[in-house]
């Protein structure tokens, strides 16, 4: 899928899932300023033309800043499993296992932990995003 692609079938769920609207974009500034890195591209229009959280696998990712819910992406940097310094916890799967992305990497390379173990999966945003959506990838 294209990244337009993948944007109108986030952007649908997001619908369905009665999600928030777009985060605004001194939202995605201030978390970048926390996080210390520029969300990946495909990451910043998810937040900025779908949906402040909500989308993706099963209740959705985190959101940008507070209110949507108690949990944001920035704090759960600051308070996540990351050895590298660059990868944000993205997805809560429950039982203190999460994905993460990696702010380094343009394509938002993937990562999991699991009990403190933080390990790349090998894929970026857009093919877990993919595979989430299709019921292909459940935490890994």
């Amino acid at each position: 899928m294209t990244d337009d692609e993948i944007v109108e079938a986030c952007r649908r769920i997001a619908r369905d899932r009665h999600a928030p609207p777009p985060a605004p974009h001194e939202a995605v500034a201030e978390a970048e300023r926390v996080i210390g890195f520029a969300f990946p591209p495909l990451l910043r229009r998810l937040y900025t033309e779908v949906s402040n959280g909500g989308f993706g696998p099963l209740d959705g990712v985190l959101p940008v800043d507070v209110g949507q819910r108690d949990e944001h992406i920035a704090e759960s940097y600051e308070h996540g499993p990351d050895p590298t310094g660059a990868v944000v916890p993205l997805y809560d799967w429950g039982c203190a296992m999460w994905s993460l992305i990696d702010f380094r990497d343009p394509d938002g390379a993937m990562w999991s932990a699991s009990d403190g173990d933080c390990r790349p999966l090998g894929i970026g945003l857009a093919q877990w995003l993919v595979a989430v959506m299709a019921g292909e990838l459940r935490f890994a």
